[in-house]
């Protein structure tokens, strides 16, 4: 048996290191991990984002996790295994299914403690026929769920035992997402670089260009306050090659009459500056967030959110007090909440982003989320 408040030695398993969700919160809790003093790895295929770990001089093992292989999962799993053992690993993270699997058989063979982070619902394909490769998400002795959502899913679907399930929101790091950073000058030149209207209220999705993302939805819902509602609406995200998508959306808003009143930005380095001139910033998802970043970022800078009212949203936008949550996929209901936001009055806008601020500040920090992730790895390590 582990002796009490014995340290933990953790390897996060992923299947790269390039911009998401996932490699973000790989990123957070290395670098806290590695603030208090707590030994870390991280395995991936690597990525934009490995420059991030050699500046905190966490090391970093380069391997192909993302393959679907079964035969190069195995050999992923004896380096896995070699890995652990070289280095006196004590936990095993997994982030993601593929490398979950080579995870789980290395850290079974070397005898350590498996945890995994269920990130998002994943298909089941048809007839479910995908659900023994997901399984292996509940095969942790804790189970991380990113919201509530997910944690219901993990039981509805996969019969997994709640008491094993650890809810940790996913969080903002109030750093980066600070009002009190953001200085008038980012504010200009996030204006100026996108050739930005001044005086018009600003509406913003950000979110890779895909149907599910809502953007078709969010243009229906705009031609629909036109007339009655001034505004200018700016969608930032990538297509990622759907191009065909892409020229749905241009000819949506062209056939709406809208050209004018649109502006299309692939990525922006300096996402706080685009939420910050924003009067409002939406998730208008048509199927479930498992979490939602958007919506808790946009909150953390103050700004009115207008989100769907399913999935992740539901839990970190409180209607009528930090945002709006209209119906999802429903252009009406989201028209009426686009109308209630962009009428506000600057009293009220204020009241709403304080109140927006001080929800992101008790419940989804970077600290919170640290700190919640730790618990479990030091609870696992003292058993």
């Amino acid at each position: 048996m582990a002796e009490n408040n014995q340290k933990p030695v953790v390897l996060q398993v992923l299947p790269e290191l390039n911009q998401g969700g996932v490699e973000l919160g790989t990123i957070e809790i290395a670098s806290e991990l590695q603030k208090r003093g707590i030994e870390n790895y991280v395995a991936s295929e690597g990525g934009r984002m490995q420059y991030q770990l050699e500046r905190m001089k966490v090391k970093h093992f380069t391997l192909p996790l993302k393959t679907k292989n079964i035969f190069k999962m195995l050999v992923n799993a004896k380096k896995l295994e070699k890995i652990i053992k070289e280095n006196g690993v004590t936990i095993v993270h997994a982030r993601s299914r593929a490398p979950a699997w080579s995870a789980y058989w290395a850290a079974k063979r070397c005898g350590v403690h498996f945890v995994t982070t269920f990130h998002g619902t994943y298909g089941l394909g048809p007839h479910g026929i995908k659900k023994f490769y997901n399984r292996v998400m509940t095969y942790g002795e804790r189970v991380i769920a990113i919201s509530n959502h997910i944690k219901e899913h993990i039981i509805k679907n996969y019969g997994t035992d709640a008491n094993k399930i650890r809810l940790i929101a996913r969080c903002v790091n109030m750093d980066n997402f600070n009002v009190e950073h953001m200085t008038a000058e980012r504010i200009i030149k996030f204006l100026e670089d996108n050739h930005l209207p001044e005086d018009k209220p600003l509406v913003t999705l950000i979110g890779r260009l895909t149907n599910w993302k809502g953007q078709k939805l969010l243009i229906e819902a705009l031609n629909k306050i036109k007339d009655d509602t001034d505004f200018y609406c700016l969608l930032i995200g990538d297509d990622q090659g759907r191009v065909k998508y892409t020229e749905e959306l241009h000819a949506l808003i062209e056939k709406y009459g809208m050209n004018d009143r649109f502006a299309f930005i692939k990525h922006t380095l300096d996402v706080p500056a685009a939420m910050m001139v924003s009067d409002v910033v939406l998730s208008a998802s048509i199927e479930p967030e498992a979490f939602g970043r958007i919506a808790i970022e946009g909150q953390a800078m103050g700004r009115v959110v207008i989100a769907s009212n399913i999935g992740g949203s539901v839990e970190t936008v409180i209607d009528g007090v930090t945002g709006r949550l209209f119906e999802s996929e429903n252009a009406d209901s989201l028209a009426a909440a686009l109308r209630w936001g962009l009428s506000l009055s600057t009293e009220e806008r204020e009241k709403i982003g304080a109140a927006a601020i001080k929800n992101v500040k008790e419940h989804f920090t970077k600290q919170i989320m640290c700190d919640k992730t730790i618990k479990v790895y030091e609870e696992l390590i003292n058993q």
